[in-house]
């Protein structure tokens, strides 16, 4: 990591770069351009779908207004390719009064919500896509920017995905790929530890203990902790 290289693109990676596929797309391959080279990925890998964090609290001002510069540019010029959701919002309409949410927390939650739903993103605010919304398959490429939801595709599901921060994300729904590292690479998806439990947890508390022991174990690449009975995905999850 942190070796710049050359990464080699594709016939359409090249027409994205050139503009051929609009402005929001030409300025998201350059943005993954330079992730993939910071990341040593030497080329990209085609993803299905594409989830975005992107609530105010962490776009702040700037940010709302660099999505509404997005927004503003002709339809076919910025739309999304993939499908591409989103993460819970940051403020409660319905509820805002009661939770102290001031007007100009809801104004420029409304403004994000107009810009997003301009370039094409499903307004489904959820953090588990993965149970809820398009559950990902076995060894498909996804790109997602939530990191319960990129632990449990890339364990529970045995999709692939690295931990997208929101511009990649979007950059990902524009262009349809992401580069190729991490855990994209077969060669990083190795367990280092194997877990074996010789009871089944009943509570939900009981299934935290026993997360919160692995844990402790040492941040190694986990094959899976094996219970005596199988469980529903709310409680894997």
């Amino acid at each position: 990591m942190g070796l710049r290289v050359e990464m080699k693109l594709t016939d359409e990676e090249q027409a994205l770069r050139a503009g051929a596929f609009g402005r929001a797309a030409q300025w998201a391959i350059e943005h993954q351009i330079k992730v993939g080279r910071y990341l040593g990925a030497h080329d990209f890998v085609a993803v299905t779908q594409a989830h975005v964090m992107a609530d105010t609290e962490s776009l702040g001002l700037a940010g709302v207004e660099w999505l509404e510069h997005l927004a503003r540019l002709p339809a076919l010029e910025r739309r999304v390719r993939i499908p591409t959701i989103t993460d819970p919002r940051g403020t409660d309409f319905a509820a805002a009064h009661r939770l102290k949410q001031q007007p100009w927390m809801l104004d420029l939650e409304r403004r994000a919500i107009a810009a997003l739903e301009a370039l094409g993103l499903l307004m489904t605010n959820t953090c588990i896509n993965y149970q809820t919304i398009m559950p990902p398959v076995l060894g498909e490429h996804v790109a997602y920017g939530d990191t319960g939801v990129v632990i449990y595709c890339n364990s529970v599901c045995g999709a692939r995905s690295n931990f997208e921060g929101g511009p990649s994300a979007l950059a990902a729904a524009l262009t349809a790929r992401t580069p190729r590292y991490g855990y994209h690479l077969a060669e990083h998806r190795q367990a280092t530890l194997v877990v074996n439990v010789g009871f089944t947890p009943r509570e939900l508390n009981e299934w935290g203990a026993l997360g919160g022991i692995v844990g402790r174990l040492g941040r190694r690449l986990l094959a899976g902790s094996r219970a005596r009975r199988h469980r529903t995905r709310a409680h894997v999850r």
